[in-house]
């Protein structure tokens, strides 16, 4: 490190909960209208940019590298509803799509919905929410963000005198949700300190919305809901989520302006999800402790939980992570050993298969599928060596057909140089954690190899192996990937998620030292090698993980990370706090106030050679506030004790997601790739 390493002012804030006395010097650094945080943040960029100096040109042979190997020129497997053929493309040279449709004939001339290069080129940031067409197919509804913060404008385009409509609706979700009486709308919005999506609205098409009404309220801290309509378009539901529990209300979507009935009270622990087909609602429930979901039915006549009847049982071993209805055939979606599988039921029969997949490294699900008459299912299919692929699996003939699989445009690229595998390591307790791990064939696993971990573990969210044409620079360097499936997401069934949360959270932690050690000891690397990397909940991971292990990996990155734990749950004004109350704790509670205290990465930070660290995040973050990394790393420089470099990257212009567009976000990963390959060739 040098004289020019920037270093935040102390201002000494005292913070007490159940008389303990928490000392935060940089608590001041949560104020973004100040402008010595500004200064501060700007700081700490350019320190990053002067450190990364060197590897300037390498950043900019793989920003090349990753953008060359995208087609530019791309568009998506073209989807039927409600006569007209959709279809996104995108243009050489341009960072946007363009949403387009072809009535009944793909052989028909095109008409452009949505021309996102125009609507985001006069904006450092741009993002479509979602776009959604009236069943008359005579308006287009559609959601922008121009600041990253996830809150949207909905405007409306008449597709035949191609002008847009009066009014524009502001600060909503995004989501559009039309009735089918083509001019009325349903949307969502948030509250405007947490960002807990509360409310939900009904629009009147060329009105005044001021006049807009309120249907429906969700109160409850811990709970935020949504709209959505059935796939058979007969109904609109409202859906009350919180970390563990559900509550649905759904309306005929021809009357719209009638009360919504609610499907079944929430009761706490029971999670459920319902589909609509031939005068039925299939629900997918975890009720009873079916802990792995089992399917359920009832007439939409009478949706009290007493009269729902089992379809598919709840199995132990066998997670039900999804269902798909088709006229004569029924799919679940299943989870079995961390592997997905397509189970296929005959409604007449009964007769059932498994729709085959091969290997232990890829990812699987459901694609588009709304012709309740097809016999075709349509998925997506990954792995870590291969490009993703949109099949059609023809049910009755047992067969497949490959509409599209991802161009990685590079001459010299082939699936066949690569291999992966899954191997298990031992956890603290005697737990085993599946790690899958790719690399090119002719990589030597040794003390020598380069490896990058990557790991999350949270909100029962599971990091499934896929392909990434991006890492293949990564990859063709020399490197190894591999992803540790830690305790907290859902890789191994429901219980994997429980055993990884709450007062069980430090195995999430543990499980991910333990495969980095295990890859050590059976020598894919050593400590001089290896690299972590996690985001959001996965940055917590990471600044788990530095202060327990601090000299088990020689770098790490953690983006947009969270791991101020003890003030953001302590703060109940802070988006997404109260709702994650199940998945954390409360901290209110002295219980889980220690325990928590006792893993808080910031909180936990002290006098360790910590190793190597390159921090990312945005200014306008809505979920993981810009301050926690901010002041993450101000306090690691009072207590770091190695002579690693210790960086920060604040983009000012984005949010959680990063970069809008194709290639402004391979920018940010050139930059992580390079923090990477420059400490392996010692290039800073």
């Amino acid at each position: 490190m040098n004289d020019n390493t920037p270093s935040a002012k102390k201002i000494k804030k005292e913070l007490i909960v159940h008389d303990d006395i928490r000392i935060d010097n940089y608590y001041w650094l949560n104020d973004k209208n100040d402008t010595n945080v500004i200064n501060y943040l700007n700081d700490e960029n350019n320190f990053t940019q002067k450190t990364l100096k060197n590897t300037e040109d390498l950043q900019e042979i793989l920003f090349d590298e990753m953008k060359s190997r995208i087609k530019e020129d791309d568009m998506s497997v073209p989807y039927f509803f409600n006569e007209y053929w959709y279809i996104k493309r995108f243009e050489k040279g341009k960072d946007y799509p363009i949403y387009t449709r072809k009535h009944k004939s793909l052989n028909n001339d095109e008409e452009i919905l949505l021309d996102v290069n125009k609507l985001a080129s006069k904006h450092a940031y741009y993002n479509v929410g979602s776009i959604s067409v009236s069943p008359n197919n005579r308006i287009l509804a559609y959601s922008f963000d121009t600041l990253s913060r996830r809150l949207y404008s909905i405007k409306f385009f008449d597709l035949k005198t191609k002008k847009h409509f009066k009014e524009t609706i502001k600060n909503t979700t995004g989501s559009i949700t039309w009735a089918n009486d083509n001019k009325t709308i349903f949307y969502s919005k948030k509250e405007d300190k947490t960002l807990r999506v509360n409310k939900i609205y009904r629009h009147q098409l060329n009105s005044d919305v001021k006049n807009d009404k309120l249907i429906f309220e969700e109160k409850d801290e811990q709970f935020s809901t949504g709209i959505y309509k059935t796939k058979t378009q007969e109904y609109l539901i409202i859906a009350s989520r919180s970390t563990l529990t559900s509550e649905m209300r759904f309306l005929n979507a021809n009357t719209p302006n009638e009360e919504f009935q609610l499907f079944t009270k929430r009761e706490k622990n029971h999670e459920y999800s319902i589909n609509h087909f031939d005068n039925n609602f299939y629900i997918l429930t975890n009720s009873e402790n079916s802990k792995n979901f089992r399917v359920m039915r009832c007439s939409v006549k009478d949706t009290s939980i007493s009269s729902w009847e089992e379809i598919i049982p709840h199995r132990k071993e066998i997670l039900i992570e999804d269902i798909e209805l088709f006229d004569e055939y029924f799919v679940i979606v299943e989870r079995e050993k961390g592997l997905m599988k397509f189970r296929i039921k005959k409604w007449k029969t009964n007769d059932e298969f498994y729709l085959p997949f091969e290997g232990e490294t890829y990812n699987a699900s459901l694609g588009i599928n709304l012709d309740f008459n097809s016999k075709q299912l349509r998925y997506n299919f990954t792995s870590l060596t291969n490009p993703s692929s949109i099949i059609e699996f023809d049910m009755s003939k047992k067969s497949k057909n490959i509409l599209k699989i991802q161009e990685v445009v590079d001459e010299n690229f082939k699936s066949s140089n690569y291999e992966s595998k899954r191997v298990w390591a031992n956890s603290h307790d005697g737990t085993k954690i599946p790690i899958s791990i790719v690399k090119r064939k002719e990589t030597i696993y040794g003390e020598n190899t380069p490896l990058l971990l990557y790991g999350y573990g949270s909100y029962g969210i599971t990091i499934d192996p896929y392909f990434s044409s991006t890492r293949l620079s990564l990859l063709d360097r020399g490197f190894v990937f591999a992803i540790a499936h830690v305790r907290g997401s859902e890789y191994l069934g429901r219980n994997w998620y429980e055993n990884g949360k709450l007062l069980k959270k430090k195995n999430t932690f543990l499980d991910f030292i333990s495969s980095a050690k295990y890859l050590i000891s059976e020598q894919y690397t050593s400590s001089r090698h290896l690299y972590a990397m996690g985001g959001s909940a996965g940055g917590l991971l990471m600044g788990a993980v530095i202060n327990m292990e601090p000299e088990l990996f020689n770098g790490v990155i953690a983006a947009v990370p969270f791991v101020d734990v003890m003030t953001t749950m302590l703060d109940e004004s802070i988006p997404l706090t109260t709702l994650e109350y199940d998945e954390w704790g409360n901290p209110n509670d002295l219980e889980y106030y220690n325990y928590m205290l006792s893993y808080s990465p910031y909180d936990n930070i002290s006098n360790l050679n910590y190793p190597n660290l390159l921090i990312t995040t945005g200014l306008h973050d809505s979920q993981v506030q810009y301050w926690e990394p901010a002041k993450w790393i101000a306090k690691l420089r009072d207590y770091n004790k190695s002579k690693n470099y210790l960086l920060l990257h604040t983009n000012m212009d984005t949010g959680h997601g990063g970069a809008s567009g194709r290639f402004n976000a391979l920018k940010e990963i050139a930059m992580e790739y390079a923090f990477l390959i420059g400490l392996e060739q010692k290039l800073f």
